[in-house]
């Protein structure tokens, strides 16, 4: 094309115009268009999926994010917590607000743990459980860390509030889980802490049989190591029952150890399990957004806990 195609414009002129040189790539003179986002896997349809509906979940997602970072003692987790209770209201579950204030480095902290307390026809409890609060980073909105596995245990409530339970099943929303510094002992795991602490004084601890925490499970590429400090038979239910389901490409059998809500339970001798994908590159950063989450995912969580709550029944509903 640089030679006499237009014979009004000189020739070094015209290839300036048309290319990066003669002999060079054309320069592209219609405007850029933007890749379209992928969009995420869908969720299977809810009855190939005991009931849980992965989109219903994915949508709380969306909500908990439209609401931005969600710190505990911030307004963004005041809100948070009251979506959450304005949910579970809504699926008639009954609510409780534990309120406390935790001692942190910013300070005294006023947050509050959500429990949903189903009745079952036995006073034991199988407790699962998140924590819907963001890292205190700038501009962390947690659509995985916090935001899906609060939408899992949201979709979950919707289900196990509208049956009749054989145990009694608490589904707890923990605040606070985040260091508000670098991760201690001291510093992280507040609202799991004062539960248990609670408990244990109350007598409330020695009925819950076991506990499932669900942390960090919506990214699209979902592959989860069994976590090393959870109780074995526990961690053996919920794999053996992926497996069942065909998700031992995401239920993985290597391990690995992480510190989470799970372990002041552990600590008080409650059988425990954590469910975790920390092998992401966007943990803790800004880019944990909503674009990372896939409703599939959710679905696969969700579904393997529905799964396993009749063997856990069959365990401990007898006598």
């Amino acid at each position: 094309m640089c030679r006499g195609t237009i014979r009004r414009i000189s020739l070094p002129l015209l290839c300036a115009l048309v290319l990066t040189g003669c002999g060079g790539n054309p320069v592209s003179t219609s405007p850029a268009v933007a890749a379209a986002p992928v969009a995420p896997p869908a969720a299977p349809a809810a009855d190939t999926a005991g009931g849980f509906d992965g989109q219903r979940a994915y949508d709380h997602v969306a909500d908990l994010v439209a609401i931005g970072p969600r710190s505990a003692g911030t307004e963004g987790g005041r809100r948070a917590r009251e979506y959450i209770i304005g949910k579970l209201r809504s699926f008639g579950c009954p609510v409780d607000q534990e309120t406390f204030h935790a001692q942190t480095p910013a300070g005294t902290v006023e947050m509050t743990n959500v429990i949903a307390k189903i009745t079952g026809a036995r006073p034991d409890v199988l407790m699962f459980a998140t924590h819907f609060d963001t890292k205190r980073l700038p501009n962390f909105v947690g659509a995985d860390d916090g935001g899906s596995s609060t939408g899992v245990m949201l979709e979950l409530a919707r289900l196990l509030c509208a049956r009749e339970n054989t145990l009694t099943i608490w589904i707890v929303f923990f605040d606070g889980e985040e260091a508000f510094g670098d991760w201690s002992d001291t510093d992280g795991t507040y609202g799991s802490r004062e539960l248990a602490a609670r408990m244990a004084l109350s007598g409330d601890l020695r009925r819950v049989k076991a506990m499932i925490l669900a942390d960090i499970v919506g990214n699209r590429n979902l592959r989860i190591k069994r976590e090393l400090n959870s109780t074995p038979w526990l961690s053996d239910l919920l794999w053996s029952t992926a497996k069942r389901l065909g998700y031992e490409d995401i239920f993985v059998s290597e391990g690995t150890s992480i510190e989470d809500d799970h372990l002041p339970f552990l600590r008080r001798q409650v059988a425990a399990a954590d469910i975790i994908n920390l092998e992401i590159p966007y943990w803790h950063t800004p880019q944990d957004t909503l674009d990372k989450i896939s409703p599939r995912s959710l679905a696969v969580v969700g579904h393997v806990l529905i799964e396993t709550l009749p063997a856990l029944e069959r365990r401990f509903g007898a006598g």
